[in-house]
């Protein structure tokens, strides 16, 4: 059996849109023998929808965005990747993560809202801040690797020391100076922002 997938239709009303949905899909059926997957297939608004893992906004006037799933799956891959209780090394994660979202990234770069791959940046990078704040393991390794990176000796003593969670002291103002979007790229870490707009405005 064939199928005719993600049927989508926009039109000015729900009325028009179930009698255009309709017509469309006796002709798929009946002209063309290929089956409507009906699960995918609806009348709504089409911020509601996606569409090969896209959607719109619902500004007056529409935008292209990433689908809320499409966001999900996305952020579940880096979380995997990016998992403290993993023993991976920083380059092997910075390896997979620069694999992984350059093609990600080739893909959704047709989305019209370049703010959400900024967002993502500062996302990803706080998951890295975390797991690196975990391999530092100790109080004086850790004390030791922020004087390294400028800090004064009483404040890398004190954040050192602190008992505060992973994924909580990795926003810390003391972690993202230290450990920001310079050192990141410095370490080979390309940014989905920078890569979004290289694709989008490229000649």
């Amino acid at each position: 059996v064939r199928y005719a997938d993600d049927c989508n239709i926009y039109v000015k009303s729900k009325r028009a849109g179930e009698r255009t949905m309709m017509s469309i899909q006796r002709f798929i059926e009946g002209k063309l023998r290929l089956k409507v997957n009906e699960q995918k297939s609806a009348v709504d608004r089409p911020w509601r929808r996606k569409f090969l893992g896209f959607s719109f906004t619902s500004s007056r006037e529409p935008k292209v965005r990433i689908a809320k799933q499409s966001l999900e799956r996305m952020k579940l891959k880096v979380r995997e990747i990016t998992s403290r209780r993993m023993p991976y090394s920083m380059d092997y994660r910075l390896k997979k993560l620069n694999q992984y979202l350059t093609g990600w990234c080739g893909y959704f770069a047709l989305a019209d809202t370049p703010s959400i791959f900024k967002s993502l940046d500062g996302w990803i990078r706080r998951r890295l801040r975390m797991c690196l704040w975990k391999a530092w393991k100790k109080p004086k390794t850790k004390t030791r690797n922020l004087m390294k990176l400028g800090v004064p000796h009483w404040q890398a003593y004190e954040w050192g020391n602190s008992r505060k969670a992973y994924w909580r002291i990795a926003k810390s103002p003391i972690l993202q100076r230290t450990l920001g979007n310079s050192y990141w790229s410095r370490q080979g870490l390309r940014g989905l922002h920078d890569r979004y707009k290289f694709l989008r405005y490229q000649s």
